[in-house]
């Protein structure tokens, strides 16, 4: 049984639409002659007259009424679709949910997410803070696609990818006598109101190491659980601080003045996910550009890095 194409549906629905070959023409710009022909054609194959030609118009035929009635079928089918294309290409009515630790979503996940709403005007955000003991159970549960850590996850149904690796550095009060530095040691801050995170804590550790491989304790005056409030206490004055480049990776930062650690230690950052799982077109957009926004800022310039 011969079989309509969706050209012959399309030009059909034309003729039907403006009841003359000609508007059909028009309406698809293409020739008369090739919508007349297509028109016989149709009817010829199908065995069935789809129009009545009267006064000059194409009318279609009482027999045909039934075709006629799948053909606005399928054009409001493509139309459906041609709407969910669209909606889903602006990012309307689907979201996009991840985690990233405090220390990386203070700036970093911000401008990520500039980028991405750029693209994805309507897409629904929802960015969890998280600290790296409540990272499997948010992906094991699925209640985000990804997370952006400072360190590995250590679990069998779980993976890390590396996306982006810095360094420590160290922030001081605007005016603080060792401001004037170009690099600091952690042997300069032994004398100095220590702010910190527990050691005992994932990122903690991580800030103390520096100390601790030079032999030197880590005492601190004050501890905060994440990097925010960190840099906030050292911007108020209250001590100087050794912490990720990532957490104060912004361009302006008053009252806070950013120094290159002499000590190198390596600070990576990481996209976990739950293994096997596949991500999402806006989870790969939104990862695509933490890796652009982690690796700018470890090229932000001398303040942050230690002079060659």
């Amino acid at each position: 049984m011969p079989e309509m194409t969706l050209r012959q549906i399309e030009v059909i629905r034309a003729v039907m639409m403006t009841g003359t070959i000609s508007g059909a023409a028009q309406m698809l710009n293409v020739s008369a002659p090739g919508i007349s022909r297509l028109v016989k054609h149709t009817e010829d194959s199908l065995g069935i007259r789809l129009f009545e030609r009267k006064a000059g118009l194409f009318v279609p035929s009482v027999e045909a009424s039934a075709v006629f009635d799948q053909v606005r079928e399928v054009y409001k089918g493509v139309a459906n679709l041609q709407s969910a294309v669209g909606a889903l290409q602006k990012g309307e009515d689907v979201r996009l949910a991840f985690g990233a630790a405090p220390s990386i979503a203070q700036f970093i996940a911000a401008r990520v997410l500039k980028r991405v709403r750029r693209r994805y005007a309507d897409l629904f955000i929802d960015l969890n803070i998280l600290k790296i003991e409540e990272t499997v159970d948010y992906l094991l549960l699925e209640r985000g696609e990804f997370v952006v850590m400072s360190s590995a996850v250590e679990n069998a149904s779980i993976e890390n990818e590396q996306i982006a690796e810095g360094r420590l550095v160290v922030i001081l009060p605007e005016g603080h006598a060792l401001a004037d530095r170009a690099e600091i040691s952690v042997r300069d801050l032994t004398d100095q109101p220590l702010i910190g995170v527990d050691p005992a804590d994932p990122y903690g550790a991580l800030l103390a190491q520096p100390f601790r491989d030079a032999g030197l304790p880590v005492n601190h005056a004050m501890r905060g659980r994440f990097a925010q409030t960190v840099v906030s206490l050292v911007r108020h004055g209250l001590g100087v601080a050794v912490i990720d480049e990532f957490s104060v990776a912004e361009v302006y930062m008053p009252g806070l003045v950013r120094r290159p650690l002499r000590e190198e230690v390596t600070v990576k950052s990481f996209v976990v996910r739950k293994k096997g799982r596949v991500l999402s077109g806006f989870a790969e957009n939104a990862i695509s550009h933490f890796r652009r926004e982690l690796g700018r800022a470890v090229a932000q310039g001398p303040e942050f890095r230690r002079s060659e």
